[in-house]
């Protein structure tokens, strides 16, 4: 499966889409068009069976995603803030039941930053380079990068990056904890795949609770995250999947999953 949106190119290969912003010419810049083609890829994905994990990355090799589209900066309002479509896209990526993976080739910048935050991990090339530069248009990474940023590097890391703006390069991106790994640029999509065939390779529904139960844990208390994680066991406890993960693993052969 090939899809040709008008800023995307979505490509299915054994259960992993590839999920490509293709604006190569401006960077990859994520456009009121570019959001309307993500929201309609990940309906399209999330109805799709036979998809079990997505990959994001940027066309062209410059960038992931090098942020938002400026010229139309200058027309934006305090209306255009209150409805805040970029932050809500990135929370439906970031809520999206199927493993999401950042495959972060050059720049990932400002919303390319904040799209590479949403997703479950990131792997960056060693070109990748991250920011959120926005105060210096004196304005804030308002589409998640201030509570994201904070939560996945520490306050003291989320106050230097935002606050000076600064570019930082994918081994100091990876030391802060902003990433997983880092890869060669010829490898990168190639491990990126690797990782979601090796998740896709796991019980579907284990790996769509453990999300949930990971990113609900993530917004309350521990105790609170302990009592969601025992419910969604209990449900795991029950289900064909655990037999046939269980029996499998007994008789040395492959587990058939079946459980979405």
């Amino acid at each position: 499966m090939r899809s040709t949106y008008e800023t995307l190119i979505v490509e299915d290969n054994d259960g992993v889409a590839l999920v490509t912003v293709n604006r190569p010419a401006v960077r990859n810049a994520i456009s009121q068009e570019v959001q309307a083609d993500l929201r309609s890829a990940l309906a399209q994905l999330h109805d799709d069976a036979e998809v079990r994990a997505v990959v994001f990355t940027g066309a062209g090799g410059r960038a992931f995603v090098a942020g938002a589209d400026i010229q139309r900066l200058r027309d934006y309002t305090k209306q255009t803030a209150l409805q805040s479509r970029m932050q809500r896209l990135f929370d439906d990526i970031e809520a999206f039941e199927k493993p999401t993976i950042a495959a972060v080739n050059g720049f990932a910048l400002g919303g390319g930053c904040e799209l590479a935050m949403a997703c479950d991990i990131r792997i960056a090339a060693q070109s990748a380079r991250f920011g959120l530069p926005e105060t210096g248009l004196a304005i804030l990474p308002g589409a998640g990068g201030t509570q994201r940023l904070t939560r996945l590097v520490g306050l003291g890391q989320a106050f230097d990056m935002i606050l000076t703006g600064r570019i930082v390069s994918a081994s100091e991106a990876l030391s802060m904890g902003l990433v997983s790994r880092v890869v060669g640029d010829d490898d990168l999509l190639a491990v990126a795949h690797e990782v979601a065939t090796t998740i896709s390779a796991k019980g579907p529904l284990a790996v769509r609770l453990a999300k949930l139960v990971m990113r609900t844990g993530a917004d309350v208390d521990q105790r609170s995250g302990l009592v969601v994680e025992r419910l969604a066991q209990a449900l795991l406890y029950e289900s064909e999947d655990k037999r046939e993960g269980v029996e499998a693993f007994l008789s040395k052969r492959s587990p058939t999953f079946t459980e979405k």
